[in-house]
């Protein structure tokens, strides 16, 4: 084998490791994630599918992190959200509602036209686009505008669609579905629901199982730290509780009062005529000519 010929079996990517994008990524926030993705972190120019069951359930506790990170140096565009964001709650994490832009689109014919529009904007840093109905050549369009676009830093773009489309075949090099995952981190104890996020499309390996998250707020998991450092109460047996039920004393029921004497009705006072009121007027109202 010639020398000149090393530098390219250095540069060919092997189904085995994981593959190296093209641009840079963005971490997600989450390390366990990061490990998983190549380049480790959101992949920029290049379509990010995210799929579940039901739009709009968890979709922020995913990407809060990275969209955090992107509106820092530009605008984040949401077209099709199935809800409103709560922008109180966007502002709370870090996010500038200056850098926030959504829109309303119904048919996925103006969703998809939107979204290409978005991602030729040069001050684009993050794409979160739903997309209930999508062919893969409407993707692959997509797919190609976003490499296409010039800009200092390729933005990210995200697309939701059902957990149906899983079947379908997508242009995007990065595929995950989510979940909410409900187990106990130990046994005998209650946990906080997670994600289990299976990433079933990526350059890499196949994903040796599904990876599960905790994507809580810190808050929520301080105050679920201090319910579980709480001591329990402790139960009582059967013959217990029929012990204290045994022990009860009735209380002396109280001798009746006698009944107090009728009080004479007297007549209600009546109203002086600037208290008057149309409904107390006694007479009708003459009619007018």
């Amino acid at each position: 084998m010639s020398a000149s010929a090393i530098p390219i079996l250095d540069s060919l990517w092997r189904a085995s490791e994981m593959g190296r994008p093209a641009n840079v990524t963005t971490p997600s926030g989450h390390p366990g994630l990061d490990a998983e993705l190549p380049g480790g972190g959101w992949p920029a120019g290049q379509l990010s599918e995210v799929l579940q069951a039901q739009a709009g359930l968890h979709e922020w506790r995913l990407l809060l992190p990275a969209v955090r990170a992107a509106a820092a140096h530009g605008a984040v565009v949401l077209i099709g959200c199935p809800h409103w964001p709560n922008m109180a709650a966007l502002a709370g994490h870090g996010i500038p509602l200056a850098r926030m832009l959504v829109v309303e689109a119904e048919r996925p014919a103006e969703r998809l036209w939107a979204a290409e529009q978005a991602l030729r904007c040069r001050d684009l840093a993050a794409l979160l686009v739903w997309l209930p109905q999508a062919r893969a050549e409407q993707l692959r369009r997509l797919q190609f505008t976003g490499q296409a676009a010039h800009q200092p830093r390729a933005p990210l773009a995200f697309v939701f669609r059902p957990l149906s489309a899983q079947q379908d075949a997508s242009p995007a090099p990065l595929r995950l579905s989510l979940r909410l995952d409900g187990r106990p981190a130990q046994a005998g104890q209650g946990a906080l629901p997670g994600l289990e996020i299976e990433i079933f499309k990526r350059r890499g390996p196949q994903q040796a199982a599904p990876l599960r998250l905790q994507t809580a707020l810190p808050p929520v998991l301080a105050l679920w730290a201090a319910s579980q450092a709480r001591p329990a109460v402790p139960s009582t047996t059967a013959d217990e509780r029929a012990g204290r039920i045994d022990n009860v004393v009735p209380l002396p029921t109280p001798a009746p009062s006698p009944p107090s004497p009728p009080s004479p009705l007297s007549p209600p006072a009546p109203l002086p005529h600037a208290a008057s009121h149309v409904v107390d007027r006694i007479r009708p109202v003459a009619a007018s000519a």
